[in-house]
């Protein structure tokens, strides 16, 4: 019970104080719309946003897989102990969710591509302020172990962002790689079942 009453109050602070963030965000954005644009030319149309938005999910799941492959090269465990904890919490307080798969893509793109990633392609170019950018954001998730996983992701925001010049870019790869991830891991025990049940399959024909 205790730790059920533990979960609960963690989800429903990270649900608040994520939802007031959005809330000041959205106001701020709306209320000075000269800080949105960062790269000369036309946006992208909103059907290109929105496939380069799946391109990018795509590009962000490849390269974390990429990263974690070369971190296990190097006696890294593979998984992320915040995604686990996260995951075993939406369990109990399937509040949780929305902070994970809606408002982390939204308040982490304004601030790592837009403010971060923005601020520096300005000042600099396309590669150092991606590099620079994404080893930020890979940082502040608190798993230096797996710096390059985050890493990786990042890149990949970055770029969809810098190719169709939408912040909403970068923010549907990042929802749509947060959705995938919590539906895996809320699914981990029946996927786990399903492999080991096509793995008795495949042994018994054998």
């Amino acid at each position: 019970m205790q730790v059920e009453a533990l979960s609960h109050g963690f989800a429903w602070t990270l649900f608040t104080v994520n939802t007031i963030a959005a809330i000041i965000f959205v106001i701020i954005l709306l209320k000075n719309k000269k800080f949105i644009p960062v790269f000369k030319g036309k946006p992208a149309h909103m059907g290109n946003v929105l496939l380069w938005g799946i391109i990018g999910f795509f590009l962000a799941m490849a390269g974390q897989i990429l990263g974690a492959a070369i971190e296990s090269m190097f006696g890294v465990e593979a998984g992320s102990e915040n995604t686990e904890l996260l995951s075993n919490i939406a369990k109990t307080a399937p509040i949780i969710i929305f902070p994970m798969v809606l408002f982390a893509p939204f308040l982490e793109e304004v601030v790592f591509r837009r403010i971060l990633f923005g601020g520096l392609y300005r000042k600099t170019n396309f590669w150092i302020a991606a590099i620079a950018s994404a080893v930020v954001f890979a940082a502040v998730h608190n798993e230096l172990q797996h710096l390059l996983m985050y890493l990786m992701p990042g890149l990949a925001f970055a770029f969809v962002y810098y190719k169709t010049k939408r912040l909403l870019t970068p923010m549907i790869a990042h929802f749509l790689m947060n959705g995938f991830v919590t539906v895996v891991q809320w699914n981990a025990e029946k996927l786990q079942q399903l492999q080991d049940m096509q793995q008795s399959i495949i042994t018994f024909l054998l």
